[in-house]
């Protein structure tokens, strides 16, 4: 395994990956608006490590996030204009990131590497703090539901999520895929104390897909929908028909796997928050 703080200098034109964490509270999104005045997670990391790099600098990642949702493992990649060492990359971006970004790790990969269009799988996570008042801790980082809610019932009736389906249901109006078909490889919900976490693991997913899903899970198990309701919303392919969207509060891109020829650090567990692995 490549040293991720190698101080060994890579020759320009080298391709780097990165392991970025954030917290996506202050941002509107991953992708850089430049005609809007708004702040993202792209246009600040591109900013720092301009700055590594005396030069102009793109970075393409693996999954672009919405407005206020996190992420404890997005993967990057970017092209060196200069030469620089694996740890100058990690340190020098991260003096010049503010708090709520960090670059965890950097490596040399090959050229055919790319962080989106490479990936075999995503996995995201939902947090909600089914709690019956509002955390006063937690803002941005949990989503509040004051129903009690049956994460049982809610496990039991995602698993008809399971497989390559066509998942229009759960589609934005806006979402630009040519395809509403995704493959759902995992998912799980289960209680951890008040704190209710949906897991959900795909190939790839649509636009505001988790955050649709959740909604109606959530409407599931709060007794406001029947059991079955979630298998039906899929079968109808329908968006009218499913719940809201529900907020990106706790919404975090925990994890994305590649091939194992790339040779890129396993990704660690996540906070407590996270819920471990």
């Amino acid at each position: 395994m490549t040293d991720f703080l190698s101080p060994d200098p890579l020759p320009p034109g080298a391709r780097v990956a990165c392991r970025v964490e954030y917290d996506g509270s202050r941002y509107s999104g991953w992708q850089s608006q430049p005609h809007l005045d708004v702040s993202t997670v792209q246009q600040t990391l591109e900013a720092a490590l301009s700055q590594v790099a005396s030069a102009p600098l793109r970075v393409h990642c693996a999954g672009r996030t919405d407005t206020g949702v996190h992420g404890h493992s997005q993967v990057v990649h970017f092209d060196c204009p200069v030469s620089r060492s694996p740890k100058a990359w990690v340190l020098g971006g991260n003096a010049n990131l503010p708090f709520d970004v960090r670059l965890h790790w950097a490596v040399p990969v090959s050229e055919d590497f790319h962080a989106r269009f490479s990936a075999t799988a995503r996995r995201y996570r939902y947090i909600i703090a089914n709690t019956p008042v509002r955390p006063a801790h937690l803002g941005g980082q949990v989503t509040w539901q004051r129903r009690p809610l049956d994460a049982a019932l809610m496990h039991r009736e995602a698993q008809c999520l399971l497989g390559e389906q066509d998942f229009s249901a759960f589609r934005a109006a806006a979402c630009q895929s040519t395809s509403p078909f995704r493959n759902v490889q995992a998912v799980n919900v289960e209680r951890r104390g008040p704190l209710v976490v949906i897991d959900i693991r795909a190939n790839a997913f649509l636009h505001h897909m988790v955050r649709n899903i959740a909604g109606s899970l959530m409407a599931v198990g709060s007794g406001r929908s029947p059991a079955g309701w979630l298998a039906q919303l899929l079968a109808g392919r329908d968006r009218t028909r499913a719940a809201d969207t529900a907020a990106p509060d706790g919404l975090y891109l925990v994890e994305v796997s590649y091939p194992a020829h790339f040779g890129l650090p396993a990704t660690p567990p996540g906070p407590l928050l996270l819920g471990g692995s």
